[in-house]
């Protein structure tokens, strides 16, 4: 059998690297004489034309296709690692050595499949330590990226490398653990008002499947008050919930942030959200009509302008139709409020917009009454 084809059918069903001595033991020869097949391959595939490759990382080989041609091939390549599970194996070989309960404090309870996948595939190892275990990676790791070594300190040094061409500390950062606040898309405009900037949107109360995978690299999700059971069959970390009927609803949810956010936006924030409260406390106190709430939302409202409330008094209500049980609230209301602003409103502003739209109807309701 010709030595030349050997070499070349075992680097093409190999799928990774192979080293000069296992090549030189399937010829039944030395590995320099492995060495020599090897770059007469190389010589010839590079000569041809070929979409593959052969590369030479230290007498060790690997055969591939041109990276100017991986994306066109991409669609009937095997599936890539996603990228929740790289994250994973690249905080596994930053770290190495790394106690996979440690691992799992730091990136949640969905490392577990990442594990299992990275072992499956001959990425990592797994040793036990204690009642847990330690992680690390394998040569297959060094082929699987194209690094010359499966060093530990050669690869936690590429990483830091990489990450800082790519985008400084921050990316470092993003790589190694560090993990995003989420919001539902109606409280975007929190984390503006908060100053953080890495941050992600996400639709939680009925995610894709790709933004179940998104989650996972989530530390603090942000949704709507009674959404909590729905939201936890998607996610198991920290879920804070929010409501934006009141400037209280927001000050509270800012607070919720707070370690989170910049702290100077944040303090700004808190300042302003207390300043525009007693602003419409003050207008409303110029106001003597009662008022009559037709649902706890607009109580809330109401209590938090301290404004009168009377059983004859104006009927306020919500400018939606039907309450979840089919009462139509707004039916014969003295004033209505807007609860259906756009979702990429500002929190803020959706809050004055209630407050405004009560103050106003009284004052116009009083102008009415002494005309």
């Amino acid at each position: 059998m010709n030595e030349k084809e050997t070499i070349e059918a075992a680097l093409f069903a190999a799928g990774g690297t192979l080293d000069a001595q296992t090549l030189g033991k399937i010829i039944g020869k030395p590995a320099n004489k492995a060495v020599t097949i090897v770059e007469t391959l190389m010589k010839e595939y590079s000569e041809r034309g070929s979409g593959i490759e052969i590369i030479d990382l230290g007498q060790r080989y690997v055969m591939q296709v041109k990276p100017m041609l991986t994306d066109l091939v991409r669609p009937v390549a095997p599936k890539e690692l996603s990228a929740p599970m790289l994250r994973t194996l690249a905080m596994i070989a930053y770290h190495q050595p790394v106690v996979q309960s440690d691992l799992v404090d730091m990136r949640g309870n969905t490392v577990y499949d990442h594990i299992r996948e990275l072992i499956n595939r001959g990425l990592i190892v797994s040793v036990p330590y204690g009642r847990t275990k330690k992680l690390q990676t394998t040569p297959l790791f060094a082929d699987y990226f194209g690094l010359s070594s499966n060093d530990p300190e050669a690869i936690k040094q590429k990483i830091i490398e990489l990450s800082h061409q790519q985008s400084g500390d921050k990316g470092l950062n993003k790589w190694l653990g560090y993990k995003l606040v989420a919001f539902t898309p109606m409280y975007q405009s929190l984390a503006i008002l908060c100053g953080i900037e890495d941050y992600k949107v996400i639709n939680a109360y009925d995610p894709t499947e790709e933004e179940i995978e998104e989650l996972a690299d989530v530390s603090k999700l942000v949704i709507s008050r009674g959404y909590l059971e729905k939201v936890s069959r998607y996610y198991d970390g920290e879920i804070i919930e929010v409501s934006s009927t009141t400037f209280d609803d927001i000050i509270q949810a800012v607070e919720a942030l707070e370690n989170v956010g910049n702290k100077q936006k944040t303090e700004f924030t808190l300042s302003n959200l207390r300043d525009l409260k007693e602003k419409y406390v003050s207008k409303a106190l110029l106001i003597d009509k009662k008022v009559k709430p037709a649902t706890d939302m607009i109580s809330r409202i109401v209590s938090d302008l301290k404004l009168g409330v009377s059983a004859e008094g104006v009927v306020i209500a919500p400018d939606y139709d039907l309450t979840s049980n089919g009462v139509q609230v707004g039916e014969g209301a003295d004033i209505l409020v807007p609860t259906h602003g756009s979702v990429e409103t500002d929190l803020i502003e959706r809050v004055c917009r209630k407050y405004d739209a009560i103050i106003d109807g009284l004052k116009a309701l009083e102008k009415t009454s002494s005309d």
